[in-house]
């Protein structure tokens, strides 16, 4: 705990058996008071390993429910064990578990209610081995994105994100997209109802281990972006009701 405010760490699984323990043993547990990490049907060992490694929420989905899915579960549980703030951390080790100081401070001090792990502030996407043609990707969906939704941040498309309590119970997360997109519309929710939002640096790694997805999903999850940006711009400015900001 920080500040007497209970820190659970969320971990969407998906065949990170190669990858978890790395990423599980440099948690922070002197702050995080609790990990959760959600099966999304793996073909590995993911679950028994959680398991073996000593994480004590472990959930299997019975059916591949996709990236947005396992996150609802993992937000899910995290509120019902309790949590004021929750950390999303990603298993396949793409993302550093020594910026949980960091990212936990902010919000158990009333700084920020979400803080996000920016791969672009620094350079550290490219640092990092970001294929070329993603980082023109997200430059362009995140310019298009800070116009239409009224925001200013660096990317909308990292996975390492932290939310207080408040955040979560404030957003309809649960009737979000199932898929990758689904980051984009919680951003979007939280945007809309004028949550504050930081950013700090951080590095990243690609290798053959981690996940990512193909060059054809990519262009499915940019097209859903575009259309959720819009979505919000026409809601803002009062041209539609999109049901996901209410």
């Amino acid at each position: 705990m920080i500040n007497g405010k209970k820190i659970i760490v969320v971990m969407p699984a998906y065949n990170a058996s190669q990858t978890l323990e790395k990423t599980y043993n440099e948690i922070p547990f002197e702050i995080v008071d609790d990990v959760v990490l959600v099966d999304d049907k793996s073909s590995d060992d993911t679950s028994n390993l959680a398991t073996s490694i000593g994480i004590k929420h472990v959930i299997v989905h019975q059916k591949n429910l996709g990236y947005g899915g396992n996150q609802k579960s993992c937000y899910n549980k995290a509120l019902a064990l309790g949590a004021d703030i929750v950390i999303m951390l990603h298993p396949d080790y793409q993302y550093t578990p020594k910026l949980i100081h960091s990212m936990a401070y902010l919000m158990a001090n009333d700084v920020y209610p979400v803080v996000l792990g920016s791969r672009i502030l620094g350079n550290g996407a490219l640092k990092g081995g970001m294929p070329l043609y993603k980082y023109i990707a997200n430059r362009f969906l995140t310019f298009s994105q800070n116009i239409l939704v009224g925001q200013k941040l660096s990317e909308y498309h990292t996975g390492y994100r932290a939310f207080t309590k408040e955040v979560l119970e404030a957003i309809k997360y649960n009737d979000n997209s199932d898929d990758f997109v689904f980051d984009n519309q919680m951003l979007s929710q939280i945007i809309y109802k004028k949550f504050e939002i930081a950013e700090i640096t951080c590095p990243t790694k690609y290798f053959d281990e981690a996940s990512s997805i193909n060059f054809k999903r990519s262009m499915k999850y940019g097209f859903g972006v575009l259309a959720t940006s819009w979505k919000h711009f026409f809601t803002r400015i009062g041209l539609m009701k999109w049901k996901l900001l209410k």
